[in-house]
């Protein structure tokens, strides 16, 4: 399969604030899906909101999965690098975005029993999660506060 190019994207940035806010949602949205008995955060994204929903919803056990699939804006073939024990019974998988759906397939593969919500999800990759907060368009490019740096910028009919 070829690297996905996000050369040709809009970019949304997301402020540290707006980031916390949506993972308070996603938590608040998720307390009546329980009880769950730890937390999966798919690094690296998911690391951040992870630590915020399991705050919100009192998870002390904390795993992770990691699959590296991307390389700054391209995605590439994904490797597993380290995975959680066990069939995801009881767990809460949690993510930043889902975007085309791939690194969720894996997710379900290594952990078909567990429950996975992402922050954001793009129209491709919904039919992977069982539940998201907010819906984003499949051109946009997010641009999450851990990677992005502060900068003037043109207004948008400028080509910002």
């Amino acid at each position: 399969m070829a690297d996905k190019d996000y050369t040709g994207s809009r970019y949304m940035g997301i402020s540290w604030d707006m980031f916390h806010r949506d993972a308070r949602a996603l938590a608040a949205k998720l307390i009546t899906k329980g009880p769950f008995n730890g937390i999966v955060a798919i690094t690296r994204g998911g690391l951040v909101p992870a630590a915020v929903v399991a705050r919100e919803l009192n998870l002390r056990l904390v795993e992770t999965l990691c699959v590296s699939s991307y390389d700054d804006r391209s995605q590439g073939s994904a490797t597993i690098l380290k995975r959680p024990e066990g069939d995801g019974a009881g767990l809460l998988v949690i993510d930043d975005l889902v975007d085309s759906g791939r690194t969720g397939k894996i997710v379900r593969e290594i952990l078909p029993k567990a429950y996975f919500a992402t922050v954001y999800a793009k129209p491709q990759g919904r039919e992977v999660v069982d539940d998201f907060v907010i819906g984003v368009d499949q051109g946009i490019w997010l641009l999450f506060p851990w990677d992005a740096d502060l900068q003037p910028a043109p207004p948008l009919v400028a080509g910002g």
